[in-house]
């Protein structure tokens, strides 16, 4: 981030350290992966390619979702897809808390690879990252409610459609 971000945008700042603190202390067990790290896993390796798990709900789905991500708000959905448990697996939500939930539960049932993605859709938008909806590209991301869109910014919190 460059100097100019934070000195536009020093509140949105503060509320990301805020979330992330939250989030490491209420699982400190779960590890996480940055935005960044996730991209380049995604593009250069190491094999095999992460699952990528979308803990939302299905209307915040429906507006937008990292590329190739699986739906699965629950631990139930994912017992449903029956994945291989060898396969590394990183699961996302708005901000991080959903997915760091359902990384603790997977981790207590003996899954390994598995790793939440710091600051979620959220920060891999505000990345200018790629997102599809409906099958297509699109900038946008659901702002879950008003107070956690503050943290997406300017332009990216698209309502459902």
């Amino acid at each position: 981030m460059t100097i100019t971000h934070y000195l536009t945008q020093p509140w949105r700042n503060v509320l990301w350290w805020g979330v992330y603190r939250w989030i490491r202390r209420s699982f400190p067990g779960v590890p996480g992966l940055t935005t960044q790290q996730l991209a380049t896993w995604l593009r250069e390796g190491p094999a095999p390619t992460p699952v990528l798990l979308d803990v939302r709900s299905a209307e915040e789905f429906a507006v937008s979702h990292l590329p190739g991500a699986r739906h699965c708000p629950d631990l139930a959905a994912f017992q449903a897809m029956a994945l291989e448990g060898l396969q590394p697996m990183v699961a996302y939500c708005s901000v991080g808390y959903r997915s760091a939930r359902l990384v603790a539960q997977l981790q207590a049932q003996g899954f390994t690879q598995v790793y939440n993605l710091e600051g979620s859709i959220f920060q891999w938008a505000n990345d200018h990252r790629p997102l599809s909806g409906q099958g297509h590209p699109t900038p946008g991301v659901h702002p879950y409610n008003a107070l956690w869109g503050m943290l997406l910014k300017p332009g990216l919190g698209r309502p459902p459609t």
